[in-house]
């Protein structure tokens, strides 16, 4: 078990590991080896993780999260199998954190002063031009 906070852990033997070539540094070592690792874990299978924790992950993992609700990370910035898949992990366990914490309440605030009188300055110059715009009363409406 990976644990991430309090009672929520990830169950290691849920998550699928496969490696892959990965292109970028590596002479021609790159072209042999699979040294790029991709995770693919269940968001279902997570201990403890709840509805509202699922949603924020969802929308932290953004494209990362397939319609069946698969969880797929690729790390590929290491020249070594090893490297990667920790950095897969930490990737992992980090998304599930920043998930985990809620975020801050929101505070409502009231515009300034300023504000209201550059909003309404603004308002009342626009109001002017486009009353100058019109045609007065001894124009002809005609086109």
């Amino acid at each position: 078990m990976i644990p991430i906070i309090g009672h929520m852990a990830i169950d290691d033997s849920r998550i699928e590991e496969s490696f892959i070539r990965a292109s970028g540094p590596g002479g021609q070592n790159v072209n042999k080896v699979a040294t790029a690792v991709q995770l693919r874990l269940a968001l279902a299978d997570v201990a403890g993780l709840t509805p509202e924790i699922h949603r924020r992950v969802a929308r932290l993992a953004g494209r990362r999260l397939t319609q069946d609700g698969v969880l797929v990370i690729a790390a590929r910035r290491f020249r070594t199998q090893e490297r990667n898949r920790q950095d897969a992990l930490d990737r992992l366990v980090d998304l599930f954190r920043r998930a985990a914490a809620p975020p801050p309440p929101r505070r409502p605030t009231r515009p300034t002063a300023g504000a209201k009188r550059r909003r309404l300055a603004a308002k009342a110059h626009r109001a002017a031009l486009k009353q100058q715009r019109r045609p007065g009363p001894d124009e002809d409406s005609g086109g």
